[in-house]
Formats: C-alpha cells, sequence, structure tokens
C-alpha cells in the first residue's frame, strides 16, 4: 500500500468519526543535511579548486548515493557515501554515464531538436527514449512509426504548448510525467491530467525529476522540492528539509529514501515509519534531553544552527506558561497511561509553576512570576531588558509598562524573577491547575497545594481590582481584567477576550476551593458589568494588528475549564455560542490543540444536553433553547486535520527561515490592512501543512507563509515537544484518538 493511502485510511476513518488507531503506521519524513564546507569538503585542493556546486546525485548498482561536485577551475570530482561519510572516489560507470540522448535516437519530421537543446528526457526501464523536453516544447515518441512529435497536453481545465519542460519522468506504471513553465502534467493511458496552483502544485520552474518507491514522483525547482502522493503534492523548502532551495538532481532508493543535491549541501529525506505513540515517546525524550531547566520546560538554544548537540538552556517571556502547558500534557497523558512516572512529570510542573508564586515577596501574594533564574545566570539579565529595552519596546506598543529591574532578585538572594505576568500567563496556569487537580492529585497531601497556589492568585486579583500589580504597585501590561480598564478606551480590544480569561479563572477557584465566594464574585462581574455578555465577542478580529495569534490558545485553555465548571444552563448556552464565535476565527488553522480543546468543550456540552440540562433554560422563551441546541448537537471539527497535522508534524522542532508566498498554490489574504505574506492554500481554503511553514510553535498564525531570520527562522533554536504531547494526551483522554 501507498505510504499515501496509509495515511489517507487514517484520515477516512476520522472522517467517518472513527477513532484513529495510536499504532497505526505512517509514514514520517526525517532530514539529515550534509553541507558543503562541513561534511562535505568545501575545497580538494590546488588541482581542483574549490567547490562551487555540488550539481549531480545519483545511484550505483548497490543503491550507494554519488554526488558530482564542481569546482571554480572548471572541474568536477566525485564522492561516495559511506560509513554515514562522504569519501572522495572516482564512480563506476553506471554512475558517471548520464545517458542523454544521441542524435540516432531522435527521430522527427521535421527534426525536432539536437541533443544540444534538451533539457530533460525519459526512457524506458530497457532504455528506450519515449520523450524529452526542451525550452520550445515536449516531445513524445509515437511507437508504431518511432517518430517524436510536438506534443500539445490537455485536459478539462486546461490546454498547454508546454515551455522550458526541465523535467521528465517515467513512473512505474509506464506514466509519462513532465515539469514545465505551465506547471506539471502525466499522461496516463492516453489522456492528460495538468497541474496547476489550483490543483495544489506549490511552485514550477522546474530542474529535475525523480520516481518514488510507491508511485509517487519528485520534482525539483529553484525553489525547492515537491513530492506528488497520488491525492497531494508536498513542499520541501526551507532549511528544515535543505541546504539550498536550489534543487539540481534527486534520487531515490528503494526504502524511499530521496537524496537531493543543492549549491550548498546534499539532504537525506527518509520516510521513517512512525505511530502516534512512538512519536510520543520521541518528543517525551527530546523534552527531557534539552528543554527540562530546573522543571521548566522551554525552547533551549543552539551554538550551532541547526545543530542539537549544540544545546544550552535559555530562558523566553513566559517559561511559566509553557511549562504548564508542557504539565497538562503529562497530566492528560497520566490519566491516560496511569504511570506513577507520568504522574511525577505531571508533579514536577506543578511545582515548578507553583514554584513561580512562592518565590515573590509577601507584599505581592499571589502574583506569579514570568521566569525564575538563579542569580549566577550567564547572561546579564537587567542589562537586556533595562531601560534601553523598555523605551524600544515602548516605540511599537505605546502602553509598554515602564519598569526596572524586570529580573528582582529573591529575598534570599538566590534568584531572579521576572516580572511584568501576562494573561498569557495565568491563562496556562490556571488551564493547568484545574487538570492537575482533577486527574493527577489524588490524595489530600496532593490536592491542598493546588487549592492553595490557585487561591493565592485569585486572590491577588480581586483585592487588587482584577490586576496583576507588580513590584512597583502598578498593573502589568496584560494581566488587567477589571472593568475600570475593559470598559475604558484603553481596553476594549480586551474585553472580550479578558472577560472570558476572569469568568473562567473564578470558576476554576470555585471548583478547586469549594468557596462560594469566587461564584459570587463572578455573578457580580455578570450583573454589574455584563462579563458574560462580553464573551459573545470573544476576541478583536479586525483589523489584523490588533490580532495576536497566541490569543487563541488564551481563548481556548478558558474556554476548556469555564464549560466544564459552569453548571448555570443559561450561561452554558452563551458560553456555548461564544465558543463558537471563537472557534469559526481558527478552524482552518489546522491547529490540533485548538481543534481538540474546542471538540473536548462541544461533546461535554452534547453530553449535558442528552442528560437533559438544559430542559428548563430560557423558560420564557424555549425557542430560543430549542434553537442554540439544534445548532449545537452535532459534533463537527477538524479531526482529518488534527490527525494529518499530528502525522506530519517535524522531528526537527528548529525555528527555520522560510517563505511560501512565492507559491502558486497560495490565496494571499485580500483583507484591507493585513500585512504582507499571510494566505492560505486554494485547493481547500486552510493553512498550509505544518512541516512546510517556518515556524512550528502551535500558538502561532497558521496563515503566516513566511518565517524570516529573527526569533522565529535563526535556526538557532529549539523548541519543545509539547507541540505534539498535548495536543495528542488531550485527544487521548477525551477519546477522539484512541
Amino acid at each position: 500500500m501507498g505510504s499515501w493511502l496509509i495515511l489517507g485510511s487514517i484520515l477516512l476513518g476520522a472522517t467517518l468519526g472513527e477513532s484513529s488507531i495510536i499504532n497505526e503506521v505512517f509514514p514520517q519524513d526525517v532530514r539529515t543535511a550534509y553541507y558543503l564546507g562541513s561534511e562535505i569538503p568545501g575545497h580538494l585542493g590546488n588541482e581542483l579548486g574549490a567547490v562551487i556546486d555540488i550539481d549531480l546525485v545519483r545511484l550505483d548498482q548497490n543503491e550507494i548515493p554519488w554526488i558530482r561536485l564542481k569546482t571554480d577551475q572548471e572541474k568536477a570530482a566525485w564522492m561516495v557515501f559511506r560509513d554515514e561519510a562522504w569519501q572522495r572516489q572516482d564512480p563506476p560507470g553506471d554512475v558517471s554515464s548520464l545517458d542523454k540522448p544521441d542524435p540516432s535516437e531522435i527521430k522527427s519530421e521535421p527534426p525536432a531538436a539536437t541533443p544540444l537543446d534538451i533539457m530533460s528526457w525519459a526512457r524506458k526501464p530497457g532504455g528506450d527514449l519515449v520523450a524529452f523536453g526542451t525550452a520550445q516544447g515536449l516531445f513524445i515518441k509515437d511507437e508504431s512509426s518511432g517518430l517524436f512529435s510536438h506534443a500539445y497536453p490537455a485536459d478539462d481545465s486546461y490546454s498547454w504548448a508546454p515551455k522550458e519542460v526541465a523535467a521528465l519522468v517515467l513512473d512505474r506504471r509506464g506514466n509519462l510525467w513532465f515539469g514545465s513553465r505551465e506547471g506539471v502534467g502525466t499522461l496516463q493511458n492516453n489522456e492528460w491530467k495538468l497541474f496547476t496552483g489550483a490543483e495544489g502544485l506549490p511552485y514550477g520552474h522546474f530542474t529535475c525529476a525523480c520516481l518514488g518507491v510507491n508511485g509517487e514522483v519528485w520534482f525539483g525547482t529553484i525553489r525547492g522540492a515537491m513530492r506528488y502522493e497520488g491525492d497531494r503534492w508536498r513542499y520541501r523548502a526551507s532549511e528544515r528539509w535543505l541546504p539550498d532551495d536550489h534543487v539540481n538532481s534527486i534520487v531515490v532508493d528503494s526504502s524511499g529514501t530521496a537524496w537531493i543535491a543543492t549549491p550548498k549541501g546534499v539532504s537525506r529525506i527518509e520516510r521513517q515509519q512512525y505511530s502516534f505513540e512512538k512519536k510520543a515517546a520521541f518528543f517525551l525524550d527530546q523534552v527531557e534531553a534539552r528543554h527540562n531547566r530546573d522543571g521548566y520546560v522551554t525552547d533551549c538554544a543552539l551554538r550551532k544552527k541547526g545543530d542539537v548537540s549544540s544545546w544550552y538552556p535559555k530562558i523566553t517571556d513566559n517559561d511559566g506558561g509553557y511549562t504548564a502547558l508542557h504539565g497538562a500534557a503529562m497530566a492528560f497523558r497520566f490519566a491516560v497511561t496511569r504511570d506513577p512516572a507520568d504522574k511525577a512529570l505531571a508533579q514536577r510542573c506543578f511545582l515548578a509553576c507553583k514554584r513561580l508564586v512562592d518565590i515573590v515577596p509577601e507584599s505581592m501574594r499571589g502574583f506569579p512570576a514570568r521566569v525564575l533564574i538563579p542569580v549566577d545566570w550567564p547572561e546579564p539579565v537587567n542589562e537586556i531588558y533595562g531601560d534601553r529595552y523598555n523605551q524600544e519596546s515602548r516605540k511599537s506598543d505605546p502602553f509598554w509598562k515602564l519598569i526596572t529591574p524586570r529580573f528582582v532578585k529573591s529575598e534570599d538572594g538566590k534568584y531572579y524573577w521576572k516580572c511584568d505576568t501576562s494573561s498569557d500567563e495565568l491563562a496556562a496556569h490556571y488551564f493547568f491547575y484545574a487538570i492537575y487537580y482533577d486527574l493527577v492529585a489524588q490524595t489530600e497531601e496532593e490536592k491542598s497545594p493546588a487549592r492553595e497556589v490557585i487561591r493565592e492568585i485569585t486572590d491577588h486579583l480581586i483585592r487588587n481590582g482584577f490586576n496583576l500589580i507588580d513590584h512597583d504597585g502598578e498593573p502589568t501590561r496584560w494581566g488587567r481584567f477589571g472593568p475600570d480598564y475593559l470598559l475604558a478606551i484603553d481596553g476594549w480590544e480586551q474585553r472580550g477576550l479578558n472577560s472570558l480569561m476572569i469568568l473562567s479563572f473564578l470558576a476554576v477557584a470555585e471548583h478547586v476551593t469549594g468557596d462560594p465566594k469566587y461564584a459570587a464574585v463572578a455573578a457580580e462581574l455578570r450583573d454589574k458589568y455584563h462579563y458574560h455578555i462580553n464573551t459573545l465577542v470573544p476576541r478583536i478580529t479586525f483589523p489584523p494588528e490588533m490580532i495576536a495569534s497566541w490569543d487563541n490558545d488564551l481563548g481556548l485553555e478558558s474556554y476548556y475549564t469555564l464549560m466544564l465548571y459552569e453548571k448555570d444552563p443559561e450561561l452554558l448556552l452563551l458560553y456555548r455560542q461564544s465558543l463558537e464565535h471563537f472557534w469559526l476565527y481558527v478552524s482552518k488553522q489546522k491547529n490540533p490543540f485548538w481543534s481538540l480543546a474546542y471538540a473536548a468543550c462541544a461533546k461535554h456540552f452534547i453530553d449535558l444536553d442528552a442528560q437533559g440540562h438544559f430542559d428548563n433554560a430560557f423558560e420564557e422563551n424555549p425557542d430560543i433553547r430549542e434553537s442554540m441546541l439544534r445548532k449545537y448537537r452535532p459534533l463537527e471539527y477538524a479531526h482529518a486535520d488534527v490527525i494529518d497535522t499530528l502525522c506530519v508534524l517535524p522531528l526537527d522542532l528548529i525555528a527555520w527561515e522560510a517563505n511560501n508566498s512565492h507559491r502558486y498554490d497560495i490565496q494571499l489574504d485580500p483583507s484591507p490592512g493585513v500585512q504582507p505574506g499571510i494566505g492560505w492554500s486554494r485547493v481547500d481554503g486552510k493553512s498550509l501543512p505544518i512541516d512546510e511553514r517556518g515556524h512550528v510553535r502551535q500558538d502561532r498564525d497558521g496563515f503566516a507563509l513566511d518565517a524570516l531570520e529573527g526569533p522565529e527562522g535563526s535556526g538557532l533554536s529549539e523548541h519543545e515537544g509539547t507541540f505534539y504531547l498535548l495536543p495528542y494526551y488531550l485527544g487521548r483522554y477525551h477519546g477522539f484518538i484512541e
């Protein structure tokens, strides 16, 4: 069975409502890069000179790869890959022979081309030439006459006179494939099928083509490689996949491994067999090996671009939030496995997050710090994040909080903790603490610390007017939830989301502590200030400059607990409507966490409906109730996208520079005010697959086509595997993945 058919069967089952099997095997692309000047020598001595290109890769009869290097002295040399290393060696004849068409093979009336004109050619397994391409067209051999004639491919959608036919190959069924300026075409049973961006073709300007092992066909271009898998195209570009995007040559061995030659090196892309469980084990190992810093799970930095062996710990603005999300993943995992080792991982995250609350002075009791580091941390953090940093930040955000120091020394003198905590941190903390309390803490000794930390944070918010109050006595930049802010001009754009969050926080506090005062405070916010009504517009979606993609995390983390703990049927109906408004905005971004958090909330609502929970809601107008229940009874969410993203999420979570704005298969967002580089697939109207984007963080905008040099594209940091582990175990816990 072809690899795309295996994955297709998983997706089909999901579409039909059947849960995916956790040990179902799917192909996982895994790339190893060999760079010119590193694994491949950049200079071949005085006789040959400096290498300027790797223009060809071939396989010998034993399927050992060879590459040809071109030098600045217009000379060539060959290298062979043995014992996981490239070695200089003269190639055998079956490698060095290029089988370019001989003049005697080209018979046509009038003459079609000379060998010098030929850009590409295709031969049968026995060696017979069946087609060739030139800058002026595609020429196919007539089997009865033996003559080549100009081909003009056409199907129901297109009719072409191809130009610059630089890629030709026969697949295993004898079907001809070509790549030209117009697009890709294939001749099957004497009928043409043509591909442009509308059919999913990522790019043109071809350089080569190669047959895969399971019916797939590879194409090289000047901006990446592509693989057609029978029902969709896969795009492999950027340093996540290639040393350089200009592809010179591709070969594929019998295992399905593609060897791709570029001017800057060679890429080996293997099709390794993975299951969901095997992938989870991989990312658990990744987190423990490089992303656990004294219990805090965050990015790590790389001293050498793309080399995870060169890692060292780093801090982020959201150490607490990222650790909380990993803790939630481990809590869901423990709920599924009941393995004490998984419980210990969740407890480690809980204790790390609680330390962020315990470290602040008594005068700030309940304030969760962003980050906690020892005083001998190697970076001068208060110089980096001092007055100059504040002034630069003010230029892009006129409400930026001018506070120093940002890293405050703890009272015992052993640590620095970072201030100016945001709603990002709070939402993740409450989400984790609630899940931890319900799923991990089993004894009173384990539950008591969870109650304590939730009570402290919530009481801090209440006594400070629903604000996080920093060490300067003023609210943090993004930690304001009170009506004096949300109903004023400064906070209007946060009104819906922050109303949702504080109601969720209070619901968690009431559930965990059992203290009715938190329900009373929530009722006051609803009755006096209409916070529940505010949630019906849960976030700002226009103008584009006010959209922050990570707000999607904050919202769905908050819906998850609010929908779970709220008991009032009329409020639940309102929150369900709010959830739908939120979901519709993010539903096409192929984000498995957002999709499954939404699905969990929606399923809980459906279960309550089946129990008659809403039978007496809106008695004065039952038609409202029935209309809403009919609308939300079907469980409809992007399950197929969840499974696809979990399958194709790369094992390489390094932040690479990438660009997709040039692609043929994307539609740029035409909305006014949208920044350049925002768009979606022309095929399904959704975001591009996660393994084709530059960013892999799941709190980023799925419609962002480009990740340029900088924090999201330097190749000098690696993200943590929580992006896979949290949705996977959330899905397993709720029965969406079994």
